[in-house]
């Protein structure tokens, strides 16, 4: 591969922000201001992310004309604004075809106070939770521009996903890496909005730094940062030599302002969070205060169980939020034990929260009362445990219209994919903050979070997970160990193994594998009207997983 040599020092900003969809005058003062810094500190050039004027991801929203011709009107503000520095920032633009989708995913080169260049995304991704060919209509070319003598290769985000040279197997018929490269490219520039999960990181890098080796050229990765419904972008925006090392790189779930040299190599280097449960971690505190901020709403309400998936929740919400901003509710029934609401009251000491205690035994007493002419002759069941359940979604709703505060649900990963979870019960709320986390990752987060400072009690942490709507109820009575359940729910719902071949690898009962497998398949009606959650493994519950309701599973 031939070495691309670089004619002009370029002194490269990424301006990676935090942007919320449709806030176009939010979204351009940020973009104005770290523009105005970067032209301060002497850079030619600074690239924002990926849709960064309009927000990321905007969906439906492109279909309103309104909405696209405030795209072109912000980007005319920021150009004016940003005079003396060069600015690339995403944008949506309209598509001149007279067939097929309306708008482009774009990005806009900005200089002397115009709009000097436009470059729109060609590989429109379909799978997960993109969606883009429903919005998009892909470029049908691409071309270079010139800055300080070089030829510059700019792309969008999954332009840069299909090299041959690091895929088995590519998704595109064309890699415009390649063809920008070949027509002369000599620094590589991709704008992102790449969403987080465990390990997204780490496949990045090596994929950009492939690309740096094999073409021998600069590669400058710039993501935003930020919770936009149930997706969390972590940023971790860096620049890479040639040799595929990196020489610049921003934090990770902040916002950040890093500057390299092109020529030099040299860069600043912010530290980045590391280890997957301070990732994990980070990123649920991320999303869910700006889920609940770009939502409209100050404060959260959560019931605390005494139970470790609340308590879990709660600390995200507290560091999220503040614990000014907290309410819990304690919410005992008549099975409820007392080292639970012990647990419960110590938590919220310890966190500094606001808590109230409303006990539903005489509520759910009257329940009983009403319905014993109805049920006579039958005999108690998961009835009556669902009954408590929806008792307590109601209060916490009831707490939610009163105090003005989102309401937080608080079921994991594990019980919400077996259906182990009630209806307008617990699965009542705004948002499913840890519906994307496994029960074992829970343990170790809560783990992680005493780690840095003793806040969950031990006894939360050690008692057997209970939902205490039963005498003696334990989660072992309907369901496998959870470090065996997990294993298969990874396997079947991330990996789509089918039972036979989970049993095999792992050496299990075959039957129990298909009984959980059924459980996960006649659960998605549950799942479907569920509080969105937040993204953190490479296949969660939501708009990146589509199943039909109305099916039948053989196995």
């Amino acid at each position: 591969m031939r070495l691309h040599l670089y004619t002009g020092q370029v002194r490269i900003v990424l301006g990676q922000i935090n942007t919320t969809v449709g806030d176009f005058s939010g979204n351009s003062a940020k973009i104005i201001e770290y523009a105005q810094r970067a032209r301060s500190a002497g850079a030619d050039l600074i690239l924002f992310p990926e849709l960064s004027v309009c927000g990321y991801p905007p969906r439906d929203l492109v279909e309103r004309p309104w909405f696209v011709e405030r795209n072109r009107q912000t980007a005319e503000v920021i150009a004016r604004e940003t005079q003396g520095i060069a600015v690339i920032c995403g944008l949506v633009t309209p598509a001149k075809a007279s067939t097929g989708k309306s708008v482009l995913n774009s990005a806009a080169l900005l200089r002397d106070g115009k709009i000097a260049f436009l470059q729109s995304k060609r590989l429109l991704p379909a799978y997960d939770v993109f969606d883009e060919m429903r919005n998009f209509a892909p470029a049908d070319h691409q071309e270079l521009f010139s800055l300080a003598d070089n030829r510059v290769a700019l792309t969008i985000c999954e332009d840069a996903w299909n090299d041959k040279h690091f895929w088995d197997r590519r998704l595109y018929g064309v890699d415009p890496v390649e063809e920008l490269i070949g027509a002369g490219g000599n620094i590589l520039l991709n704008i992102s909005a790449s969403p987080f999960y465990l390990r997204k990181r780490e496949l990045r890098g090596d994929m950009l730094a492939a690309i740096a080796k094999n073409y021998r050229v600069p590669v400058v990765f710039v993501n935003q940062i930020g919770g936009n419904d149930s997706l969390v972008f972590d940023g971790s925006s860096f620049v890479l030599g040639p040799d595929g090392n990196v020489i610049a790189q921003a934090k990770s779930f902040e916002e950040d302002l890093v500057c390299c040299d092109t020529t030099t190599l040299i860069g600043d280097m912010h530290e980045q969070i590391a280890g997957e449960e301070a990732s994990a971690y980070a990123a649920l505190v991320l999303g869910t205060r700006d889920y609940v901020r770009k939502c409209g709403f100050k404060r959260v309400v959560l019931g605390l169980s005494g139970g470790i998936d609340s308590a879990l929740t709660a600390c995200i919400a507290v560091d999220a939020l503040g614990p000014e901003n907290v309410i819990g509710v304690g919410m005992p029934g008549p099975y409820s034990s007392q080292g639970s609401i012990d647990d419960a009251v110590q938590l919220a000491k310890n966190l500094g929260i606001r808590f109230a205690m409303v006990a539903i035994g005489e509520i759910f007493d009257s329940y009983l009362k009403a319905l014993k002419p109805v049920f006579a002759g039958r005999e108690p069941d998961v009835t009556e445990e669902n009954i408590q359940a929806r008792i307590r979604g109601s209060l916490m709703m009831a707490g939610s219209n009163k105090f003005g505060g989102l309401v937080l649900t608080t079921g994991n990963k594990s019980e919400i994919g077996v259906g182990y979870c009630t209806l307008y019960g617990d699965m009542c709320g705004g948002l499913a903050v840890i519906s994307d986390v496994p029960k074992t990752l829970v343990y170790r987060l809560a783990r992680y979070v005493n780690s840095r400072r003793p806040i969950i009690p031990d006894s939360t942490i050690t008692k057997a997970p209970s939902a205490e709507l039963r005498p003696d109820q334990k989660d072992s009575d309907s369901l496998p160990p959870y470090e065996v359940l997990d294993t298969i729910l990874e396997d079947y719902i991330e990996d789509n193994k089918s039972p036979d071949a989970i049993a095999a690898a792992h050496g299990y009962d075959l039957e129990m594998v298909r009984q959980v497998a059924r459980m996960v398949d006649k659960s998605e009606y549950k799942r479907q009207q569920a509080a969105p959650g937040l993204k953190i493994s490479e296949k969660a519950f939501g708009f990146g997983r589509r199943y039909p309701i109305a099916a039948k599973t053989e196995m």
